[in-house]
């Protein structure tokens, strides 16, 4: 399933891997740059455009319909996995996002992109296209699973740490889940679909959920002050996610007006802006109702935080 991206992108020179338009190529044209594409798959391969976005631009409405098509080939007994093109700049957030909320079929969902568009001397997107299909269809692959440059992430643990380096993704301190070599996967972990799911729902009572929650992100730094915190409380956001300075801490002016939100009744929600490790606390732990007036670390980098805060906020409106 296509739905855009680095990976379908062109430019005017095959010298140009940077200053190229993405989302420009449809699902058969990345398909017959993979000759072999259907022997790797180990049989018949469907193919669909679900949309046709620079990643940079994916919105809810989009992650709804990507989830509503899924739901739909999951379901089918002659679909024994998924591959998703997709781009690179929001991908993290788009795995977790499906890992949360598609149902819990058994079947891999793999997601692969690029980081040079499809006219480059030397693009990545076949590549990686071949090798995602050779992990969909690997006996032990479970969950939503990313794999690009040759390298197999799990959705929780995926981040792109490069702006444009090939091999740009890591899985921030929890360890690559394997290595797709000469057509197959060399596991280092076993992969599983995550356990805590943030929608319980169906994916029908998501797509008829309505607009989501407004969700922020901001960031404690030096300097930092409440005043967007303020503004943002003012026009009506309904969560906060904090990106904290190490080990969950906050600029003290930053705090208060986090403090001011939880006391309106806004949830605040805490992860830790450092690319690698999790928040370690003595207290203020994630226990407690989805509204308790208490910052609220969690387990994840913030844009993925973000992402199981508004599906959060989504299920008590359910």
């Amino acid at each position: 399933m296509a739905t855009g991206g680095t990976i379908a992108g062109t430019a005017a020179h095959a010298s140009q891997a940077v200053g190229y338009t993405a989302a420009q190529l449809g699902v058969e044209q990345l398909l017959a740059a993979v000759p072999d594409l259907a022997q790797v798959a180990g049989g018949g391969l469907l193919a669909e455009q679900v949309a046709q976005v620079d990643s940079k631009d994916m919105d809810n409405a989009t992650w709804v319909a990507l989830a509503q098509r899924c739901a739909h080939w999951l379901a089918r007994d002659d679909v024994r996995a998924l591959v998703i093109t997709h781009g690179t700049d929001t991908l993290e957030e788009t795995a977790w996002f499906l890992e949360q909320v598609l149902p819990r079929t058994g079947k891999p969902v793999v997601l692969t992109c690029a980081m040079r568009p499809a006219t480059a001397l030397l693009a990545d997107g076949p590549q990686n296209l071949r090798d995602a299909v050779a992990c969909a269809v690997d006996a032990q692959a479970a969950g939503v699973l990313v794999v690009a440059a040759g390298t197999v992430h799990g959705a929780r643990a995926v981040r792109k740490l490069h702006p444009y380096r090939v091999d740009a993704f890591s899985s921030a301190g929890l360890g690559v889940l394997g290595w797709v070599e000469e057509g197959r996967v060399r596991w280092q972990q076993r992969p599983c679909a995550d356990s805590a799911a943030a929608w319980q729902g169906s994916i029908a009572a998501l797509a008829a959920a309505g607009p989501w929650p407004w969700v922020e992100l901001v960031t404690s730094h030096a300097g930092a002050d409440g005043r967007a915190v303020d503004a943002l409380l003012a026009h009506g956001v309904q969560g906060l996610v904090v990106a904290a300075t190490g080990n969950g801490t906050l600029h003290h002016a930053l705090e208060a007006a986090l403090r001011r939100a939880l006391q309106a009744g806004v949830p605040v929600w805490m992860g830790t802006r450092c690319a690698e490790g999790q928040l370690v606390l003595a207290s203020e732990g994630p226990q407690g109702a989805l509204d308790a007036p208490v910052l609220r670390p969690v387990d994840l980098p913030p844009l993925k935080a973000r992402i199981s805060l508004q599906l959060a906020l989504l299920a008590r409106s359910a």
